[in-house]
């Protein structure tokens, strides 16, 4: 058996070649492990959090705009939290960090490769975040999603992961969804995407919003696990210790925070929309394991009863909720919950048949929208904004038209500040489970660069955010430029 060269062990690969030496013995090998061990943890190896395994083996692809520093000139600023835009400004970008923003001119950092970019007047502004998504359900029907191979919703899912990205939405809360392989990839620079905060499986009762068997399939055979179940969908619980089982679960495999079905829905095809589900013991037992891991449970629910359950459980955010009453809005305003709202109106084609159940369940929805929003507005609720796009891929196509028709309720600028840094804070609810560290939804000096150039003036005319393809000059993510069309 040939020795191998003197000098330092370089990791190539780890395919077996003919002629090496055993691969237990192989310093390439050696090289990897020590790389591992100082690299990662076992959290991070089992769920990809970092992805450190994946960048390790695979290297990351570099997006065709990258350089160490970026000089933005002669822009004016929304930072995320005003009224209105800065005056002619300089943003320097280092690595991932805002570094500097002043009126002065910036000097270009010593011994750096830097890019400067004339930004003519244009706006820079943080990233766009939907705090409602299920990035693995939506530009697919949901006959394909039930019954395709899991492989295509993943092919499906890395091209909505895409063309999220470029139409400015550099981070997401993903809801409910088997987005730990995407968000693994996305991470360890293997496809471009938005950063992810996942839920992983939503957590249902049979029956529930999360229960999409059919009529055959029940009764449930023992131990016999759902198509939604095997690929990590979903997960029907059905008793506090299985609930509190299914939560650690989907901790353990990087959920950022825990969702629970809560009540009836408009996609499922079993619960009416005003069905209570679960019980307070088994919603309970899904919080405890979220505050035991240092973050939260959210839950779907519309109707007042569900929402009151679930705030006695302990649960810290509402994903929907347009069937309200004032006194459950102004329950949520005394204990501080987050109110995850989106603007559901009966303004594009419905994917349900009219006439159906599901069709009528939807449009009962719709119409509490307009009081919700009041409501809101009326406690001063923190109020976070998301899409909640299923099987429908037009929609998905125009998430900005999502967030610019909160102009019915809401002024421009809180409406982009809903965009930017109300979600950040959102996301933040996290806590040490945070994917990610650092400040987003905010242009200032030590955040996160995830950034967009815009033509014009986006709180004089949000609606330029509704053509991305035209409007949006560069787009860029942890410092990563992934579009330049300037």
């Amino acid at each position: 058996m040939p020795k191998p060269k003197a000098g330092k062990a370089k990791f190539v690969s780890l395919t077996p070649t003919a002629g090496l030496i055993c691969q237990c013995c192989d310093p390439r090998l050696n090289v990897f492990t020590r790389r591992m061990n100082a690299a990662t943890s076992r959290r991070a190896v089992l769920c990809g959090g970092a992805a450190s395994l994946a960048s390790a083996a695979l290297p990351a692809r570099a997006q065709a705009g990258a350089t160490k520093a970026v000089l933005f000139e002669n822009v004016r600023v929304f930072d995320g939290t005003s009224d209105q835009l800065s005056p002619p400004s300089n943003v320097l970008v280092s690595g991932n960090i805002i570094r500097t923003i002043s009126t002065a001119p910036i000097p270009l950092p010593p011994g750096e490769d830097t890019r400067v970019i004339r930004g003519n007047g244009r706006t820079l502004m943080p990233g766009l975040i939907d705090a409602h998504t299920h990035i693995m359900f939506e530009t697919l029907s949901q006959v394909a999603i039930l019954t395709g191979d899991i492989g295509f919703v993943n092919v499906a899912a890395v091209k909505a992961a895409n063309d999220m990205l470029m139409r400015g939405f550099t981070s997401i809360r993903d809801m409910g969804g088997p987005v730990f392989g995407l968000k693994r990839g996305i991470d360890a620079g293997i496809v471009p995407g938005p950063r992810i905060w996942p839920a992983g499986a939503f957590i249902s009762q049979s029956g529930g919003h999360g229960d999409f068997r059919l009529p055959n399939d029940l009764p449930a055979r023992p131990g016999d696990y759902t198509y939604s179940e095997r690929v990590g969908g979903a997960a029907i619980a059905d008793s506090p210790d299985l609930v509190r089982l299914r939560a650690r679960e989907q901790l353990a495999l990087g959920a950022s925070q825990i969702k629970l079905m809560a009540g009836g829905g408009v996609a499922s095809i079993y619960d009416p929309l005003d069905v209570t589900q679960y019980t307070v013991p088994e919603l309970r037992a899904a919080v405890e394991a979220a505050e035991n891991w240092g973050t939260y449970a959210a839950v779907h629910a519309y109707t007042p009863r569900a929402v009151r359950q679930a705030l006695e459980a302990g649960v810290r955010c509402l994903e929907h909720g347009q069937l309200l009453d004032e006194p459950t809005a102004a329950l949520m305003a005394e204990k501080n919950i987050w109110w995850s709202l989106q603007p559901f109106l009966d303004d594009r084609p419905s994917p349900y048949p009219e006439g159906s159940s599901n069709r009528a369940k939807q449009l009962a929805m719709y119409r509490g929208t307009d009081t919700a929003y009041g409501l809101a507005a009326k406690y001063s609720i923190r109020t976070a904004w998301g899409t909640d796009t299923l099987f429908e891929p037009e929609i998905a196509a125009i998430r900005g038209w999502q967030l610019t028709k909160m102009t019915r309720w809401y002024s421009a600028a809180e409406v982009l500040r809903m965009g930017t840094s109300v979600n950040a804070e959102l996301l933040a609810l996290s806590g040490p489970r945070s994917p990610y560290t650092g400040t987003l939804g905010v242009v200032k000096e030590g955040a996160l660069a995830d950034l967009l150039l815009a033509e014009g003036d986006p709180i004089a005319n949000i609606r330029l955010i509704e053509e991305p393809e035209r409007n949006l000059k560069i787009v860029m993510k942890d410092g990563v430029i992934h579009k330049d069309a300037v």
